[in-house]
């Protein structure tokens, strides 16, 4: 490979300083999340701004011949929040301890647990290119004399690669569900235990009861009333949760002029009027669930439009699994298994460093022996039952 001296790493105060074709051809066409419209729609809405302390510093590996080989959705950060990785006790315990870990840089896509690439390279480039880009956004954290960088939502094999260059490696637990060629819903309760089979059943009767009316609409068919509506639910799920309103009302429309069909979004109606919505995007081969909020009270609503419905569009369109967001150990019952999730963390500071290796070797064996008790929850038969 040619020295690394010969290559060089600059930083994108916007993605719109980068060509989409040049971004999108590291990115792929897998993960929306990471595509050039996605971040753009987030920039350009006003969500990732200085209002919310997300400030775009998108990196981009430039080889000797003055090409973009791989790019990073990267952040510098003030504070630690819309990243569902949580590290405010790194940051308090470093800080009473006279250091400073704010600023700081994220690799990660805002407001969106969602696994996926970080080290996005362009197809035709050898694997050491990853290895260049990892050491290049180490050396820029030091060049900046920042306290830490961290690359949230990675893949296993990015976090591998991560850990071969010295960056701490974290485990988290998510609840996904995974398409094993069900033909429809119904092949998909089979492979459950008859008492949850029962359960899902009587959960989407009752939810299906109430006068509601369903539907999924994707790209040009969500109408700009539809939007109104889902952003009211937004805000009020913002407010019940004493969140901050990240995503902006221009977001959500501009996301799905920009993104097309990849959005989905489904609603119920009562008597004409829209009264829930849950936000998905669609991804090669994974339905992404990602915000959701409703008016009123309505029996096992959640479960319908975010979980159960979400299932119905997978196998629909022959997707390979859903993940309906952060958190949730409810989802079990409901065919969402446990799955670690991963993130690599490069920490200046040896000090800071070796406390937080020493934290993190706890918490694996931790999330280990969780997961492991979590797994025995599975609603899936085990038997003839």
């Amino acid at each position: 490979m040619t020295p690394m001296s010969d290559w060089s790493l600059s930083l994108h105060r916007s993605i719109s300083e980068i060509d989409p074709a040049i971004w999108d051809a590291c990115a792929g066409s897998a993960n929306p999340f990471i595509s050039h419209a996605f971040l753009a729609a987030l920039e350009d809405s006003g969500s990732v701004s200085p209002r919310t302390g997300w400030l775009p510093r998108h990196a981009a590996l430039t080889n000797p011949e003055g090409q973009i080989v791989a790019t990073a959705p990267l952040y510098a950060k003030s504070h630690s929040l819309g990243e569902y990785v949580f590290d405010q006790s790194w940051a308090n315990a470093f800080e009473q301890a006279g250091g400073r870990y704010y600023p700081k840089l994220q690799v990660a896509v805002p407001f969106s647990p969602v696994t996926g690439l970080r080290l996005l390279i362009r197809p035709d480039q050898p694997p050491d290119v990853a290895t260049a880009l990892v050491q290049a956004l180490a050396q820029t954290c030091g060049e900046l004399n920042l306290s830490s960088i961290h690359a949230t939502f990675c893949t296993a094999q990015e976090q591998q690669r991560f850990s071969e260059t010295g960056w701490l490696a974290r485990l988290g637990i998510q609840y996904h569900w995974q398409n094993h060629d069900y033909q429809d819903f119904e092949g998909f309760l089979a492979a459950l235990s008859s008492r949850k089979r029962k359960s899902v059943r009587r959960e989407r009767r009752d939810a299906q009861n109430c006068g509601l009316t369903f539907h999924t609409k994707r790209g040009a068919d969500i109408t700009e009333s539809d939007w109104q509506a889902f952003y009211r639910f937004y805000q009020s799920t913002v407010d019940r949760k004493w969140g901050s309103a990240y995503l902006t009302k221009a977001f959500f429309p501009l996301l799905s002029e920009r993104l097309g069909n990849r959005v989905v979004l489904m609603t119920a109606e009562k008597d004409g009027r829209t009264v829930a919505g849950a936000l998905n995007l669609m991804g090669s081969d994974t339905l992404y669930g990602r915000n959701w909020g409703c008016e009123g009270d309505w029996p096992f609503l959640h479960f319908e439009l975010c979980y159960y419905r979400a299932i119905d569009f997978a196998i629909e369109h022959g997707l390979s699994r859903v993940e309906a967001g952060a958190q949730g150990e409810h989802k079990i019952q409901r065919g969402y298994l446990p799955t670690l999730t991963h993130s690599a963390h490069f920490i200046a500071h040896p000090g800071l460093r070796d406390a937080i290796a020493d934290f993190l070797t706890h918490e694996r064996n931790a999330i280990a022996e969780e997961i492991e008790a979590l797994s025995e929850a599975s609603p899936y038969r085990q038997d003839n039952t």
